[in-house]
């Protein structure tokens, strides 16, 4: 059980890091983000609603408060993953892989968080 809690941890808090760091990049660097968005096929409207989406669901999956809400949490961001990925394999500019460690390390905390967050 310990070896499993380890694991979660660091699946979540390398999770965590990467969506911050991608709600940071919408944040700072707004004009490069608008161009990628528009190159793959999004609106430039949806970028700050995104990234305030993004630090909300990091906040209610470390905060654990409410089980309901987690669940929206990770399905959100498991959708934006996954929509990721395809959005870049389909203009193959090879930016996927970070879409595809995301949605691996969402995965692994979410399937063993069941376990070891109640």
């Amino acid at each position: 059980m310990k070896i499993q809690r380890i694991i979660y941890w660091i699946a979540t808090g390398l999770f965590c890091l990467l969506v911050l760091f991608s709600a940071g990049m919408y944040f700072f660097n707004y004009a490069e983000v608008t161009g990628v968005f528009e190159s793959l096929g999004y609106p430039s409207y949806i970028v700050y609603p995104l990234a305030c989406l993004k630090i909300a669901a990091v906040i209610v999956i470390v905060s654990n408060k409410s089980k309901s809400l987690k669940e929206w949490a990770y399905a959100g961001l498991f959708f934006d993953f996954v929509l990721a990925f395809f959005a870049h394999y389909m203009i193959k500019d090879g930016e996927q892989y970070a879409a595809l460690v995301a949605t691996v390390l969402l995965l692994v905390s979410y399937f063993i968080g069941k376990k070891v967050r109640p």
